[in-house]
């Protein structure tokens, strides 16, 4: 039965009817049985599934057969399900028509045998044909759950056979437990006898504590054997009944923070109020670094080391032990330290170093009680003193503002203030400090000008600096070495000339002219090599340092005894101040 297709319309008339009944505007819809059907029942529920052929409103679909609730009785020895074969009777000769073709039996088909395949299967063999199962007959009346109960049938009382197998090896277990409790009670007391009959002490007071110790052996050999593992409870962080609880002292939410799961709350809840340390519980973390449990921590870090190293010791089982090893390890410890520095001592000498005066007298440090206000004032107490050494200190002589060695230039100590050198002078402020700077331009200028006389700049002008000056003196180097050059050319026409008229004269003074010539060629390349130099290095001066090149500035120079001609190039391309053709520009002419 095909279900029409709803158009456009009719899903909507549906939707507006449904939101009708959900606001109560419309009656509610009625099942076969005159029912109503609540609207809000999800879609999911209401829809009949495809198969079951219902095309009017219903839930029936959702609701259980009644044979489905049917529970069947528990079996007993006179109602109990047959399996297996049937054994009664002789077991088949003849193979029947419709039979299992592997084994013979006609309570089912070869595809549901389960008796591994036969080479020659029974339906041709006519050989050991096979006895048929019983076949359990399933109520008609019983719904799919009932038909599909796993448990069906299913007899408790088997179960009872596996709980008492159970229960006798728990009992085993315990008994072994005691037997072995009982032994080692057995060994302690029989070495504890060995002990007092060798001391020869049978007081009444031991016959008592051997009492005790057997009822506590006793107690503790019970408690074992009822001991569980399986139902072992942990109880951590509990508090007496009539205590108050933590997070009951301060119920402001932004207070300290309490943990319901470990029931912890570190920090203490009433800080910062006015109740702060007056409640009794200053949270968990007071309790935990406070100085006790450092102490216990120390001494269960010392039962480690102690059981690591081979020996047996236990904190909580024997604390006094533990305490008593403790002090002995820690006045061995001392002991060693101090004997150990002793032996240093006497060896090498030195112990009057070692006595030195009080802290406060070293530090100028005290514990004395002092009181400011807000704006800085003292209150209560004496005022701070200021640590100060043997020297006078914050000395200002004359009007200077700073002290005498504040700063320091060319090998010289003075004052910050006014830059003067002269420890006695009076402070002229910054018009020092400008005559200072102009006073050092000067002292440059009349070193790089070979002792001229001192030319005081212009006081619009502001004095020049190191590169501008080197630049300058590059220039007249220039002008100079054109100036050489020019004087050499008409020296060599001139020497040309006397050569040609004095070849016949003598022939001696032909190789000492030929060797002058020579020296006059070396003379010029070395100019040229030294000229060549310098314009390189003019050229490093106008980049700027981002742009030189690695170890530009940096490069290995001839550090040996210059040779008579370099010394001769030197003094050619030298600038000569009584020279009236020194100062002579590039666009100067020649007489």
């Amino acid at each position: 039965m095909e279900k029409k297709k709803q158009s456009r319309e009719d899903f909507r008339k549906q939707k507006e009817l449904e939101e009708a009944r959900k606001a109560g505007t419309a009656p509610a819809e009625v099942d076969e049985d005159g029912k109503d059907i609540n609207p809000h029942i999800p879609q999911y529920i209401t829809v009949v599934p495809w198969y079951l052929n219902i095309d009017h409103a219903t839930l029936k679909h959702q609701r259980q057969d009644e044979c489905d609730l049917v529970v069947t009785a528990p079996l007993d020895e006179f109602n109990r399900v047959k399996k297996g074969v049937k054994k009664d009777g002789k077991a088949p000769r003849k193979f029947k028509k419709g039979a299992c073709a592997n084994c013979g039996a006609t309570t089912h088909k070869k595809k549901d045998c389960v008796e591994r395949p036969r080479k020659v299967g029974a339906k041709f063999s006519k050989k050991n044909i096979a006895r048929d199962e019983h076949v359990q007959e399933i109520d008609p009346n019983l719904g799919y759950a009932g038909r599909h109960d796993r448990w069906r049938n299913y007899n408790p009382a088997q179960y009872q056979r596996v709980i008492d197998e159970y229960a006798k090896i728990e009992e085993e277990k315990r008994r072994v437990k005691e037997e072995q409790l009982k032994s080692k009670v057995f060994e302690e007391k029989t070495l504890k006898k060995k002990k007092e009959k060798a001391a020869d002490d049978t007081d009444s007071e031991d016959s008592e504590d051997e009492d005790d110790d057997e009822e506590k052996y006793a107690d503790s050999a019970a408690a074992m054997a009822k001991f569980d593992a399986k139902n072992r409870v942990s109880v951590r962080n509990l508090r007496i009944r009539e205590d108050r609880a933590k997070y009951l002292y301060n119920l402001d939410p932004n207070s300290a923070h309490y943990d319901s799961k470990t029931r912890v709350m570190r920090s203490d809840p009433l800080k910062g109020t006015k109740r702060e340390g007056k409640s009794g519980f200053n949270g968990d973390n007071f309790v935990r670094y406070n100085d006790d449990t450092h102490a216990i921590n120390k001494r269960q870090m010392f039962a480690w080391d102690v059981n690591n190293k081979g020996d047996e010791l236990h904190l909580q089982a024997d604390p006094t032990m533990t305490e008593m090893m403790h002090k002995r390890h820690v006045t061995a410890k001392e002991t060693f330290k101090s004997t150990q520095a002793e032996g240093v001592l006497a060896r090498y000498g030195g112990e009057e170093h070692l006595k030195v005066p009080p802290k406060e007298l070293l530090m100028a440090q005290s514990e004395h009680y002092t009181e400011y206000s807000k704006a800085g004032r003292l209150l209560k107490g004496a005022e701070e003193s200021i640590t100060r050494s043997k020297y006078d200190e914050d000395i200002f002589p004359g009007n200077h503002k700073t002290i005498w060695g504040s700063f320091w230039q060319r090998g010289q100590w003075g004052f910050a203030c006014c830059h003067s050198f002269v420890k006695e002078s009076y402070c002229t402020g910054e018009a020092g400090k400008a005559a200072a700077a102009a006073s050092i331009a000067n002292t440059m200028l009349e070193g790089m000008n070979g002792g001229a006389a001192e030319v005081e700049p212009e006081p619009e002008e502001a004095p020049k600096s190191m590169v501008e000056l080197h630049k300058e003196k590059l220039a007249d180097d220039a002008a100079e070495e054109k100036y050489a050059k020019e004087k050499k050319k008409k020296k060599a026409k001139k020497g040309k000339k006397r050569d040609h008229d004095d070849a016949n004269s003598s022939g001696s003074g032909s190789d000492s002219e030929d060797e002058d010539e020579q020296k006059a060629k070396r003379i010029k390349e070395i100019m040229k090599r030294q000229e060549a130099e310098e314009n390189e290095a003019a050229a490093m001066l106008k980049l700027d340092e981002r742009d030189r090149k690695y170890g530009a500035m940096g490069k290995a120079s001839n550090t040996n005894k210059p040779s008579e001609e370099e010394m001769e190039a030197y003094r050619l391309r030298q600038v000569k101040e009584d020279d009236p053709m020194a100062n002579m520009g590039d666009g100067d002419e020649l007489l």
